[in-house]
């Protein structure tokens, strides 16, 4: 039985963070949005290259294995862009072989209110802003930083590593430490040692 997508472990993705992005964004900067959609217009049919969170998302999907009936993961693409980019967008996802069908371009107005309504469990972009006014609005968020990391697409395996205090549980454990200094700390610790630390804004994703 296909899960629903309540039941799935879902992550939100900007589409500038999925693929390259760059020069279609120069264009708008520079030449404006009329220029902008003529420019994704005659370039419709052109492969967007992968982007910063590309490695990532490849292989959260690959989860998910051949088996239409069980797919646990679900991504999802949040974009401030338009339609006329979310055309190549998707025919970039279907030439890259990625199960990708929901997606939000809401064409410069917020798109972390379709948050809820996916479900997703966290938020990745590569724009710094994107991911403070999501974390603002309560939503988790990430942001994905460029490396010089070489794909390796023989290499299958996901491998995530979590910082723990402020992201899986909360960070009233460093309040502490600011607020009493190291002593106060440990004598916090030492009394609330069989208390379990409220969740961190990633908790739901790593529970998932």
């Amino acid at each position: 039985m296909p899960f629903p997508i309540e039941d799935k472990f879902v992550v939100a993705v900007a589409s500038s963070a999925l693929f390259n992005l760059e020069e279609s964004d120069k264009v708008f900067k520079e030449k404006g949005e009329e220029e902008y959609r003529q420019y994704q217009h005659d370039h419709e049919q052109d492969v967007l290259e992968p982007g910063v969170a590309f490695p990532l998302i490849k292989r959260l999907l690959m989860i998910n294995g051949d088996d239409p009936a069980g797919q646990p993961v679900e991504v999802v693409l949040l974009s401030r862009n338009d339609p006329d980019t979310g055309l190549r967008v998707f025919k970039s996802i279907q030439h890259y072989g990625l199960s990708i069908s929901r997606a939000a371009f809401v064409a410069g107005s917020n798109p972390f209110i379709y948050m809820n309504a996916f479900n997703a469990s966290l938020f990745l972009s590569a724009d710094p802003n994107d991911v403070r006014s999501a974390i603002e609005m309560g939503l988790p968020a990430a942001q994905v930083f460029p490396t010089g990391f070489i794909d390796d697409e023989k290499e299958l395996e996901l491998r995530i590593a979590f910082d723990f205090d402020g992201i899986i549980a909360d960070d009233s454990a460093e309040g502490i430490y600011q607020a009493l200094g190291m002593e106060g700390f440990h004598e916090n610790e030492r009394q609330k040692a069989s208390e379990a630390l409220p969740p961190g804004p990633l908790f739901k994703f790593l529970v998932k």
